[in-house]
């Protein structure tokens, strides 16, 4: 079972990811989180490179193709091995992400950018994606107060610091791909309570969790 989390700056992912693995984890399933970028050791190093504030001369395109790079690795590293091997995956943003930042968001091609994202994947998506939408204003004043909490305050990585058109226009971007993959997209409520929240998504997870036990 492969579960993507979507969603912009601020909307919980990481918080309901974090949550719905240690559900599946008392629930005795065998389970792998991950991220993009970031889910190997290749991707790490990418995503230094891809949210450090400093890196203000970024091409678009080399954005893109980083993103393209951290992907192919991750397919072939850790998503193909671990979905060969049966356990659920849960990945904290996918390629979907790609076409709402870069796409949506930077106003490159989409379909370049599909095209891309068919080579990098190699056919491989999520069964399920979960859209965390939450209004842009409140997910990026959580994601300050973050920073503040975390001692990081002035820190924002390169997509935080962009303006409120940009979040916007990815938050549309993320609605607007949901509507045409109605069967993968799941749309949640990012503003109700972290607990109410995880129990929506538990509860729409259940008729694949008792399949599998």
């Amino acid at each position: 079972m492969f579960i993507s989390f979507e969603g912009i700056e601020g909307c919980g992912k990481t918080t309901q990811v974090e949550l719905l693995a240690k559900y599946l984890s008392h629930r005795g399933l065998h389970y792998l989180v991950t991220r993009e970028p970031g889910g190997t050791h290749l991707g790490k190093l990418i995503r230094q490179m891809l949210l450090d504030p400093a890196h203000t001369e970024m091409e678009p395109l080399t954005e893109l193709f980083l993103y393209a790079a951290d992907r192919a690795q991750h397919i072939a590293q850790v998503i193909r091995p671990a979905l060969e091997s049966q356990q659920w995956l849960i990945c904290d943003r996918f390629a979907d992400a790609t076409t709402v930042y870069q796409g949506y968001g930077r106003n490159q091609d989409l379909a370049f950018i599909q095209q891309l994202n068919e080579m990098a994947t190699q056919g491989i998506w999520p069964r399920l994606s979960l859209l965390l939408d939450c209004p842009v204003e409140v997910g990026l004043d959580r994601a300050r107060q973050r920073i503040v909490q975390t001692s990081l305050e002035g820190r924002e990585d390169r997509f935080e610091q962009q303006d409120l058109a940009f979040h916007q226009k990815v938050r549309e971007g993320y609605l607007k791909i949901a509507a045409q993959n109605p069967n993968r997209f799941i749309i949640l409520d990012a503003t109700l309570d972290q607990q109410q929240l995880h129990q929506e998504i538990v509860a729409l997870l259940e008729p694949y969790l008792e399949d599998m036990e």
